[in-house]
């Protein structure tokens, strides 16, 4: 589901009546197939958390940020890693990846509603400032917002169309925005942090295999290696993952 001229692409929010059969008479789906684009890959990523608002900094706030990074420090030397080789090219190896490390960002306080170009050039002040790492051919920032602040992007608005999504300032700067699924078509029937890790796991593989979306592998018709395989999951490293399209094995795995 698109949302912007630029091939951006989310994880859209969860619909039981979009994962439905498709009617009889209806033209079966082009078979999904990645193509590669031309553009840069994240090899061996590298991902820094920033945990955005004061709530974070307490109570449930600071043990799911606690939950979030163990689950990136798991998750990123796992097979879900490992199912990414066959997306590598000569020069770049798609590996295992890090979590460098994390920052509570409590001010400015955060309005209801902020929009991508506020976390923009947010994420470029924090850069400018050395909360955040230099930016890298690797480096991916993940930026967690707190509940009651809503995300809106590209005409879209989080929990009433997307769920998360992932971008690129330039063709240098990659990061990933997590709102807080604090709503059924954000949580899908999932636990708070099911919720959150399987919504990452998307955003981090979709980042890592097309971190300038629509440059790097992407299908015109399906979008890229998350889309195909939305509100999927299975378990990796003790945390719920989505599953994720192999052009190998044909299928979501």
């Amino acid at each position: 589901m698109a949302v912007r001229s630029d091939g951006i692409r989310i994880v859209p929010v969860h619909r039981v009546d979009e994962l439905a059969a498709p009617a009889h008479d209806a033209a079966p789906a082009a078979r999904p197939q990645l193509t590669y684009r031309g553009g840069p890959l994240l090899g061996e990523v590298e991902v820094f958390t920033v945990l955005r608002g004061d709530w974070w900094s307490s109570g449930d706030g600071a043990a799911l940020a606690g939950e979030v990074n163990a689950f990136f420090d798991a998750i990123l030397g796992s097979e879900l890693l490992d199912q990414l080789a066959e997306y590598g090219l000569p020069g770049t190896a798609i590996g295992h990846g890090t979590r460098t490390g994390t920052a509570r960002v409590a001010e400015p306080a955060l309005g209801p509603v902020a929009t991508d170009d506020e976390l923009r050039r947010e994420l470029q002040g924090l850069l400018a400032a050395g909360t955040v790492p230099p930016a890298g051919p690797n480096a991916l920032t993940f930026l967690y917002l707190p509940p009651n602040v809503a995300v809106s992007m590209g005409g879209g608005r989080s929990c009433s169309t997307f769920c998360g999504y992932h971008d690129a300032i330039g063709d240098t700067i990659f990061y990933a925005v997590m709102p807080y699924p604090g709503c059924a078509g954000c949580a899908g029937g999932l636990s708070l942090l099911d919720a959150l890790t399987s919504t990452s796991s998307h955003e981090l593989c979709e980042a890592i295999t097309d971190p300038v979306p629509g440059t790097g592998w992407y299908d015109d018709v399906h979008g890229e290696i998350g889309d195909i395989c939305a509100w999927q999951t299975k378990q990796v490293a003790g945390s719920t993952v989505q599953l994720e399209w192999s052009n190998a094995q044909g299928a979501c795995v």
